[in-house]
């Protein structure tokens, strides 16, 4: 149980997340393709966390395009993180990834979420039809087995009550098999997250776990091991 103190302390982590200006949208129609009309590399679809925006992908995004991705092959959802996962947000998912293959003509996307992203793009993966249309799917710090910060705000936001453990959305996700699918599956965690607690509740059986150290939680955004990591991840 988190006394009154803990509690105040998770609930300004939760809701103090930084954010950054939303980066431009690749548009319509504009990948770039190879010899044959394919494209070069799978579209990557990045998913913020709560209380933030596409902005916190700058540093992942800059990376990225060093190593050979073009603007038209990176794609960042925004969308209202106060919601439901299974209610409304991994369906939106589900359209936005749509759009997104038939912008670029691609089979599959490969998915990169960070904290909260992590069960929105989850329930879209296993329960929304993702199995089909992603093959390489990332968690960054994501609460993958709940935790008991988001006890803080649970009493009136969705999002958090998502987030606490043994909730609908997490005995949903955990059930049956965690990494469904032919998806590839990796998750990135710190030892020192003061956001997700425990910390054994990022790595999923199945996936590739991969602990990057004494990171605070917003850290692994930024952090130029967890980016080459996913970067070696995502070519693979």
């Amino acid at each position: 149980m988190l006394t009154a103190r803990q509690k105040t302390v998770a609930l300004l982590t939760l809701c103090l997340l930084p954010l950054a200006p939303v980066p431009a949208q690749a548009s319509a129609g504009s990948a770039d393709r190879a010899a044959g009309g394919q494209l070069q590399r799978r579209p990557v679809v990045l998913v913020h966390g709560y209380n933030a925006d596409p902005g916190v992908w700058g540093s992942l995004r800059g990376d990225l395009r060093a190593a050979g991705y073009t603007d038209a092959e990176l794609f960042s959802w925004g969308y209202d993180t106060h919601q439901s996962v299974n209610e409304v947000l991994a369906g939106r998912l589900a359209s936005y990834v749509d759009e997104v293959r038939r912008r670029t003509g691609a089979d599959r996307v490969d998915i990169v979420s960070h904290s909260f992203g992590s069960l929105v793009s989850r329930w879209y993966v296993k329960f929304g039809g993702g199995t089909a249309a992603v093959d390489h799917w990332v968690s960054l710090a994501g609460p993958n087995h709940g935790t008991s910060t988001a006890w803080a705000c649970a009493l009136w936001d969705q999002a958090c009550r998502d987030m606490t453990p043994n909730s609908y959305v997490q005995k949903n996700l955990a059930s049956g098999d965690e990494t469904p699918g032919a998806v590839t599956y990796a998750t990135f965690w710190s030892h020192c997250d003061e956001v997700v607690n425990p910390d054994s509740s990022v790595p999923l059986t199945g996936a590739t776990n991969t602990a990057v150290g004494c990171l605070a939680h917003n850290d692994l955004l930024g952090d130029p091991a967890t980016k080459a990591g996913v970067r070696a991840f995502l070519a693979s």
